[in-house]
C-alpha cells in the first residue's frame, strides 16, 4: 500500500512559487493499478519521485507498506563508469536478489549485445533506456512506478519483449503510471486521477478522469 496524507509540495522558480501538490490525500492498494493524468509542466516526475522516496514532501506524510520500485528511467544507483553487468549485479545485491538472475534477465531483455560489458556512460540514450527498463523489470516489486509509459526506442524486438514482460507483471503486481496522454494509461490502469494546479482528484474509472482532464486542458 502507498498512501499520501495531506501532502504538499512546491518549488520557487525564481519568479513565483510552483505548486505541485496542495494537501493531497489518496491511497493505492496493491492489486489496484492507478493512472494519473497530468499536463506537461505540472510536476509528474516530482510526484513519481515522491512516491519512490527520492523527494520529500514539504508537509504531510507518505506511508509505504509495500515494495515500491524506483521510477522507470531513473538512473540513480547506476554508475556510468561501470558496465551494465557490474551495475545489474550491484543493484541486485542492494535489493537482496540473485545477481546471476538479475544480470541474465537484464542482458536478455535489453538486447544490447556486447555493450552490456561496456561502461554505461558510453551508451546512447536508447540503450540507456533499454537497460534501465530491463533492470526495473528484473527486480521484484509490489508496485511499479512509471513516468510516461514505455521507454521510447526504435528497437521493435525490445518493445515487443518489454511489453510482453510488463503485461505479465500486471497480472500479479500493481502499476502507478503518470502521463499527459490518456491512451497510455488505458494499457495499464482502470481507475485514474487528474493532477492540475496542485489538486489531485481521484476517479473510479479512466473515462471519468478523461472527462475532467479534457475539460481542464482543452476547454
Amino acid at each position: 500500500m502507498l498512501e499520501f496524507e495531506n501532502v504538499s509540495k512546491s518549488f520557487w522558480t525564481g519568479k513565483q512559487r510552483k505548486v505541485i501538490l496542495d494537501r493531497a490525500s489518496f491511497r493505492v492498494e496493491v492489486g489496484k493499478s492507478l493512472g494519473i493524468l497530468a499536463p506537461n509542466g505540472t510536476g509528474k516526475t516530482t510526484l513519481i519521485n515522491m512516491m519512490a522516496g527520492l523527494e520529500k514532501p514539504d508537509e504531510g506524510e507518505i506511508i509505504r507498506t509495500s515494495r515500491i520500485s524506483f521510477p522507470l528511467g531513473f538512473m540513480g544507483g547506476v554508475v556510468n563508469r561501470h558496465t551494465a553487468r557490474e551495475n545489474s549485479r550491484y543493484i541486485a545485491r542492494l535489493y537482496g536478489l540473485d545477481p546471476d538472475y538479475v544480470e541474465a534477465f537484464s542482458r536478455w531483455l535489453s538486447g544490447i549485445e556486447e555493450y552490456f560489458d561496456m561502461p554505461v556512460g558510453t551508451y546512447s540514450s536508447g540503450m540507456r533506456s533499454r537497460f534501465t527498463f530491463s533492470l526495473l523489470l528484473a527486480l521484484d516489486f509490489d508496485i511499479y512506478l512509471i513516468d510516461e509509459g514505455m521507454p521510447q526506442t526504435t528497437d521493435q524486438e525490445f518493445n515487443r519483449k518489454a511489453g510482453d514482460v510488463l503485461r505479465e507483471r500486471l497480472e500479479t503486481t500493481t502499476v502507478i503510471i503518470v502521463s499527459h496522454q490518456p491512451e497510455i494509461l488505458e494499457r495499464f490502469a482502470r481507475s485514474a486521477a487528474v493532477l492540475i494546479g496542485g489538486q489531485l482528484q481521484m476517479f473510479d474509472t479512466l473515462e471519468e478522469a478523461k472527462q475532467l482532464y479534457d475539460y481542464e486542458t482543452k476547454g
